[in-house]
Formats: C-alpha cells, structure tokens, sequence
C-alpha cells in the first residue's frame, strides 16, 4: 500500500498525504508546501507516507 501512495503522491503529492493521515495539519502543510514548489511538496509527501 505505502508504494501506491508513493506514485500517487508523484503525481500528486497531496493525495498521498491524504491517503496517509486524513485532513490533519501535514495535509494542510503539503497543500502549502505543493503551491510553493513542486519538489517540497513531493519531499514532504515521501517523508510522512515513508516515516511510519
């Protein structure tokens, strides 16, 4: 399953956030992190879904 949230948080990074933790505060982060930049968005996304 982790994998799967990983391509989808390639092409998306707030989706597998949102797969990962729900509407909590590192979902809201990667929105803002994504309309910053692309890669922190995606750095962001692979650190939560790859920490638990």
């Amino acid at each position: 399953m982790d994998l799967l949230r990983i391509i989808l948080s390639v092409i998306i990074p707030p989706l597998g956030v949102f797969l990962q933790e729900g509407l909590g505060k590192h979902f809201w982060l990667n929105i803002i992190l994504t309309l910053l930049g692309y890669i922190p968005g995606l750095v962001h996304a692979i650190f939560i879904i790859a920490r638990k």
